[in-house]
């Protein structure tokens, strides 16, 4: 049996178990991976993450969604791992390396901004199945003629997302039942992530998020550029906005000269351990 060490940390209410797996090889399986992320009988975490060594940057993020699933990215986890790659290295800056692409980390005060790149928008790299303008693609959910749902816009932030814009904030009911519904949705072949943004001002977005493979959860990052870039190309709000989410508040600022979309927020440490595997 092998053991690790972990730290349970969360970006704005988004918790993470973050494996140190840079000097012992940490491959869980689904059934492995779903058992550390229970609540009730594991660790408890929204997603898993695993910081590898790298041969181009200072860590390589790995990431299981709690239901075992691996995923591309995830904004608050790059956060956090930036932030121990920091705290280990005494570094202001760090390049974490992902499935989706390399990003970079840097402090800015107690909070730790990310360069998330840019958004991806065409249909095909969301993805989509099929050609269709991503500023409003054909899907609703509910009666033709009074729709619950419509028009969503639909980004890559290194993973999928669709955002419907709404003039509340819905409830948990809303967001499970539609969430896990679209989750699945032929329309997009590798899942996707749904984001329900209420557009308070054009510098504040209220959005809550269903993520794919962990459910709702108290913010998420990618999601959080996804209702920005989304609010943007629909000339709801301005290219730098506050979006609260249900555990804190992230700055998103889409910049006009690089097109890259920049991230920044919280991160907290809970506790540590270990994994027996």
């Amino acid at each position: 049996m092998a053991t690790l060490s972990f730290v349970k940390m969360n970006g704005a209410g988004n918790d993470f178990v973050v494996v140190h797996a840079r000097d012992q090889a940490f491959s869980p399986g689904e059934e492995q991976a779903r058992a550390i992320a229970d609540r009730s009988t594991g660790e408890g975490c929204d997603q898993l993450i695993a910081i590898e060594p790298s041969d181009t940057a200072d860590g390589f993020m790995r990431v299981w969604n709690a239901d075992g699933s691996r995923v591309e990215t995830c904004g608050n986890a790059l956060r956090c791992v930036g932030w121990l790659l920091m705290q280990a290295s005494g570094k202001d800056s760090v390049v974490i390396d992902t499935v989706a692409g390399p990003t970079v980390a840097r402090r800015d005060g107690d909070r730790i901004e990310v360069d998330m790149g840019p958004p991806r928008l065409a249909w095909d790299q969301v993805p989509i199945a099929e050609e269709m303008d991503t500023r409003n693609i054909e899907l609703q959910i509910g009666p033709i003629d009074d729709p619950v749902l419509h028009t969503p816009g639909a980004v890559s932030m290194g993973n999928p997302h669709v955002v419907f814009f709404m003039d509340h904030t819905p409830n948990d009911g809303f967001v499970r039942g539609s969430g896990s519904l679209i989750e699945h949705h032929p329309l997009f072949p590798e899942g996707v992530n749904v984001g329900y943004a209420h557009v308070m001002a054009r510098d504040h977005i209220r959005l809550r998020v269903w993520e794919r493979g962990a459910g709702l959860t108290k913010a998420c990052g990618t999601g959080a550029c996804a209702a920005l870039v989304a609010s943007v190309r629909r000339g709801l709000c301005d290219r730098a906005a506050t979006v609260t989410v249900d555990g804190g508040e992230l700055t998103i600022r889409w910049d006009e000269a690089t097109d890259h979309v920049f991230m920044t927020g919280p991160v907290a440490v809970e506790r540590t351990g270990t994994l027996t595997l």
